[in-house]
């Protein structure tokens, strides 16, 4: 049973020593809640789980301290994908709700599996998701001084491995702040979640370069068809480099191999094996 999870890229972690450590401690705490969690639940329930507390800490960009877009509203998207059943699901430019994965996770059974904005909100609202406002002062603040793209990167996103084998992946954003109304990041598409029998993968960084380079599904693909996890999201990234692609990634294949790279530093990340390791 193993467990990765990202916080997404954040330049101020490599220079604010305390904002670091702030976040280092975060996710040192969650991904054992996550562990611990998927001792006695499937991979599926876990990266919902574990995805949600990462969504509820506002360290994070990602429900709770979501990144305010150039018209003052926040708009979240989040995606999830099992492994087992190969199903997709997820919500795009939500408003006012305080886990965004956890709609995905209700539309999983469902037909219309993937909705976006207005009725992805009235949705959550009519399956029992009460109105959340997840602005806070720190955001608004950001939003006001108009911080440079560099410190607005950044998604939170988990890949599971249970104890049947099982793999799932979660990514959720609150998008990179400022864009454009309507902007679709890669975090509830394929591109940037992306999971099947054989290994599972959570993207973060530019989303417009993670579905140009279509990183996640490439890099299960590519393990699908036999090349290690490691190898496969190594080749995988250096297929950014002609564009100069931004992204992160996390993943687990079913044999157990648990990797994370990126294309510029840094990302921030914590695993768990049975031994807890924290980006540092």
């Amino acid at each position: 049973m193993k467990l990765i999870i990202h916080g997404g890229f954040f330049s101020e972690s490599r220079t604010n020593q305390e904002v670091k450590h702030a976040k280092q401690e975060a996710l040192n705490e969650i991904v054992q809640l996550g562990h611990k969690y998927l001792q006695s639940h499937n991979a599926i329930e876990t990266v919902v789980y574990t995805a949600c507390l990462l969504e509820d800490c506002d360290l994070f960009n990602a429900g709770t301290g979501s990144q305010i877009q150039s018209d003052g509203k926040i708009r979240m998207s989040a995606s999830l994908m099992d492994g087992k059943t190969m199903q997709f699901s997820g919500v795009i430019n939500i408003e006012n709700v305080k886990n965004p994965i956890r709609i995905a996770e209700k539309l999983l059974p469902m037909e219309d599996k993937v909705l976006s904005g207005k009725g992805a909100s009235e949705f959550a609202l009519h399956n029992g998701y009460g109105y959340y406002n997840p602005e806070t002062p720190q955001r608004r603040h950001e939003y006001e001084k108009r911080l440079s793209d560099s410190i607005r990167l950044g998604t939170i996103g988990c890949v599971a491995l249970d104890f049947y084998g099982n793999l799932a992946a979660a990514t959720s954003t609150g998008g990179k702040g400022f864009e454009m109304p309507g902007r679709v990041s890669d975090s509830a598409t394929a591109a940037g979640n992306y999971v099947n029998e054989f290994a599972g993968v959570s993207c973060t960084g530019v989303g417009e370069d993670i579905v140009s380079g279509a990183v996640a599904p490439k890099i299960v693909t590519r393990v699908t068809d036999g090349m290690s996890l490691q190898l496969a999201t190594v080749k995988t990234l250096n297929e950014l480099k002609p564009f100069n692609g931004f992204a992160g990634v996390i993943g687990i294949s079913v044999n157990g191999d648990i990797y994370h790279a990126d294309t510029h530093p840094y990302m921030v990340w914590a695993s768990h094996d049975g031994q807890v390791e924290v980006f540092n």
